[in-house]
């Protein structure tokens, strides 16, 4: 009889002690679907001269993985005035979205003034999250710009 009182307050804390444990639980699987990502770039010039193309590039690097996650890019030209193509492509368009992929890419931006530029280039997830990255530059005077610089400057008055 004893035995029995004994095996039976044995099954009664295993079976406590599970339902404690378990209790914390819920059915729900805990899928972590939104991980940070950083958009990282190369230095470039400060300065560029109407005409002149600068490679940007990029690297797209997130904490984690999740197939469902998709990333985009826009961007505002804040001053001056040039054209940015995503690799090869055709110039793209202020404020439209562009599909990036995660990894190494390239941006090239093509000045189309004499005058300072910068540009504000807006990545972002499916997810809310986003990163900014500006660049600025300044108009760099071509030989021609200094060449007919230097002939107002030197023209006897009349």
């Amino acid at each position: 009889m004893k035995r029995k009182w004994i095996d039976a307050l044995w099954v009664m804390g295993v079976l406590l002690m599970a339902g404690f444990c378990l209790s914390a639980c819920n059915r729900e699987l805990d899928v972590q679907t939104v991980f940070p990502f950083e958009v990282s770039t190369m230095p470039v010039p400060k300065q560029i001269k109407q005409g002149e193309t600068v490679e940007v590039r990029c690297t797209l690097v997130s904490e984690g993985d999740f197939s469902g996650t998709r990333y985009t890019m826009r961007f505002f030209q804040t001053e001056g005035k040039g054209v940015l193509r995503i690799g090869r492509r055709v110039a793209l368009k202020p404020n439209d979205r562009y599909p990036v992929d995660k990894g190494d890419f390239r941006l090239y931006y093509t000045s189309q003034s004499k005058e300072r530029q910068s540009l504000e280039i807006v990545f972002e997830d499916n997810h809310g999250q986003s990163q900014t990255i500006v660049l600025d530059f300044n108009h760099k005077e071509s030989d021609e710009d200094k060449e007919r610089e230097a002939g107002y400057r030197t023209r006897p008055l009349q």
